[in-house]
C-alpha cells in the first residue's frame, strides 16, 4: 500500500486550492517542478523519521540501551532529547524472527510525532484503520511486506494514553557499521510494522538514485 486512499474519491477543496497554488507558482516560474513534493518528502520521511533511526540504530548497537528502551521508551527516547506533543507515554515493540509488529490507531489518528515526524495519509485513513486489525497480513501485502506464515503478526492499537514504536530487525551484513550508517537503513514504515529495515544494497541503491537525480 501505497500514500494514497482506497477507492476513487475526489480531491478536496483544500487538495484543489492547493494545487491551483502550486500551478500557478510554476508557471510564473517562482518555483522548479517537483520542489512542494521535495518539502513536502522532507517533513514527512526525513526530519522526524531520523529521529526515530538514531534510536533504532542505538538500540542495535548498544545492549544497554535497547534494555533501557525496551523497559521504558519514554525515558530512553528522552535520552536524544526527542519529547514533546504526542511523544508521551511511548512503548517500543521488538520484531524478532518468529514475531513481526504493525501499529494503527484504530479511534483517531495518535502517532508518535517526535521519532516518526508528521503521519502519511494511509496511516489515518478509515481503511487502513479498520483493515489492519482484520486481516493484517493482507494489509502489509498491499505495502509489498509479505510476512511467512509461520511467523506471528501482532498488532498494536495506539490510543491517547499510548504510542507504539516498532524496532525492525537489525539487517544481515552490516556487522561494524556505525549508529550513523545503520540509521540510514531504518525507514519511517520499518517503525511502523509497514516495512522492514533496508538491506545494505537496497541503501546503496537508493544513493545512487539520488546521486544520479541530483
Amino acid at each position: 500500500m501505497s500514500d494514497h486512499s482506497h477507492g476513487t474519491q475526489p480531491p478536496s477543496d483544500k487538495a484543489l486550492r492547493v494545487r491551483a497554488m502550486e500551478q500557478l507558482l510554476l508557471e510564473k516560474g517562482l518555483i522548479k517542478e517537483g520542489a512542494v513534493d521535495a518539502i513536502i518528502d522532507i517533513f514527512e520521511h526525513q526530519l522526524g523519521p531520523k529521529n526515530g533511526a538514531k534510536v533504532v540504530a542505538r538500540a542495535w548497537t548498544d545492549p544497554a540501551y535497547k534494555q533501557r528502551l525496551m523497559e521504558n521508551a519514554s525515558d530512553a527516547i528522552l535520552e536524544f532529547g526527542f519529547a514533546g506533543f504526542q511523544g508521551e507515554y511511548m512503548v517500543v515493540c521488538e520484531n524478532t524472527p518468529g514475531v513481526h509488529n504493525v501499529v494503527v490507531c484504530t479511534l483517531c489518528s495518535c502517532y508518535p510525532w517526535p521519532v516518526l515526524g508528521l503521519p502519511p495519509n494511509w496511516y489515518k485513513a478509515a481503511p487502513y484503520r479498520s483493515r489492519v486489525v482484520i486481516e493484517p497480513r493482507a494489509v502489509l501485502e498491499e505495502f509489498d511486506l509479505h510476512i511467512p506464515d509461520e511467523t506471528e503478526v501482532r498488532v498494536w492499537d495506539s490510543n491517547n494514553e499510548l504510542r507504539y514504536l516498532v524496532l525492525p530487525e537489525r539487517p544481515a551484513g552490516t556487522e561494524g557499521w556505525s549508529e550513523e550508517q545503520l540509521a540510514k537503513l531504518v525507514t519511517r514504515n520499518s517503525m511502523i510494522g509497514t516495512g522492514v529495515a533496508m538491506t545494505p544494497a537496497e541503501l546503496a541503491k537508493s544513493e545512487n538514485t539520488e546521486e544520479a537525480v541530483l
